[in-house]
């Protein structure tokens, strides 16, 4: 989970980068060029700013969040040739868009009426994202016209392909970029939002974790303040981000394997208890009062069997001729994490977690 985090607000620090290189001039116009300590430095000042976000009163993130959808709304492989394979690695990035709805149901505990609203916000994230997305992607792919160039590092943007594209269609049309970099800025916020959200949902889940005594020092994690917000376990999901994000000082390679687990590691997560529900739960669960009735079970083993598939299609090389700097180190990531996990559940965990701690009296009122 802090790995999407990581993903999330180091990109909106290589933006950030991004846009100060474009308006200082670009690459070719002197512009100024953040070393990889400026970006680290970024990233930290936002984590920084998302982790003081959180911890406001519950209120003030429904406010931001109404407006992150408003805005939201307002806002290939090098030596690959094959048409099919570069199409199946290109759906990763719509993978990658579509998680993170899964915050809706780490924010049932402070939901009104969570049986119902949890799944109708997972719905319209999803639809939203879906709308707004495909119009956004439409008008990317229409700009786009000279793919090399785009993905050049001396390109005015640094080899920042969204960047250029932005900031190319403006300089062609009007003899200069900025527009584009006012494009640019508002996708920038659009990120920062969605980061925001993340180390909301991170702390949910680091809090629901610790309180049903699954983390270490859970009893400091799941403490919360006057406003009922898990302050702690809201700054120890932006430490662990800012620490994760530090590997790529060292090596960028190290980085994106910490950070490759973050859709499909996520998309097993989801599809873990879906599997449950329609092999060994099908008889004995109980539906909520939102339910998908008799197309459940159905819907469920798609879900399980497009996972399956994306994970097998995502774990593929991206790049030939496969090198230690090109291995898609993705199945290794993902597969030593499993081991780690289903390891400490076999010599630990088994012998002392009870479940799930409920929190409301199971009586009627």
């Amino acid at each position: 989970m802090w790995a999407g985090t990581t993903s999330v607000d180091f990109s909106l620090a290589q933006l950030i980068q991004v846009i100060i290189l474009l308006s200082s001039g670009g690459k070719n116009g002197g512009g100024y060029e953040a070393s990889k300590y400026v970006v680290i430095a970024l990233h930290g000042g936002i984590l920084l700013l998302h982790a003081i976000l959180n911890s406001l009163p519950i209120s003030w993130l429904s406010f931001f969040g109404q407006f992150a959808a408003a805005w939201n709304v307002l806002d290939n492989g090098k030596g690959i040739n094959n048409r099919f394979y570069i199409f199946v690695l290109g759906l990763l990035m719509s993978q990658y868009t579509l998680t993170g709805y899964d915050a809706s149901a780490h924010m049932t505990e402070e939901t009104k009426d969570a049986d119902k609203n949890g799944p109708k916000g997972i719905i319209s994230a999803i639809g939203i994202s879906i709308i707004a997305g495909w119009g956004y992607i439409l008008g990317i792919t229409f700009a786009v016209s000279d793919i090399p160039n785009l993905l050049n590092p001396d390109n005015d943007a640094g080899g920042y392909a969204i960047a250029e594209i932005f900031y190319r269609a403006f300089k062609s049309r009007y003899g200069n970029g900025a527009g584009g970099i006012i494009c640019l800025s508002i996708v920038a916020v659009a990120i920062f939002f969605c980061g925001m959200s993340s180390i909301t949902s991170n702390s949910r889940m680091a809090y629901a974790f610790s309180r049903d005594g699954a983390m270490p020092f859970s009893k400091f994690w799941h403490k919360v303040n006057k406003q009922e917000v898990p302050i702690n376990a809201v700054w120890l999901s932006a430490v662990i981000a800012f620490c994760m994000a530090l590997t790529s000082l060292g090596s960028l390679v190290a980085f994106q394997v910490m950070v490759s687990i973050a859709t499909i590691g996520l998309y097993i997560a989801y599809a873990l208890p879906i599997f449950l529900r329609v092999t060994l739960a099908r008889q004995s669960f109980t539906p909520g009062p939102f339910n998908l009735g008799r197309y459940g079970v159905v819907l469920g083993w798609i879900a399980v069997l497009w996972v399956a598939t994306i994970s097998v299609l995502f774990s593929l090389p991206v790049e030939y001729p496969i090198t230690k700097e090109t291995l898609n180190y993705t199945p290794v990531a993902v597969g030593g994490l499993l081991i780690v996990v289903v390891s400490w559940w076999i010599l630990s965990a088994r012998h002392w977690f009870k479940g799930p701690v409920t929190n409301i009296n199971s009586e009627p009122f």
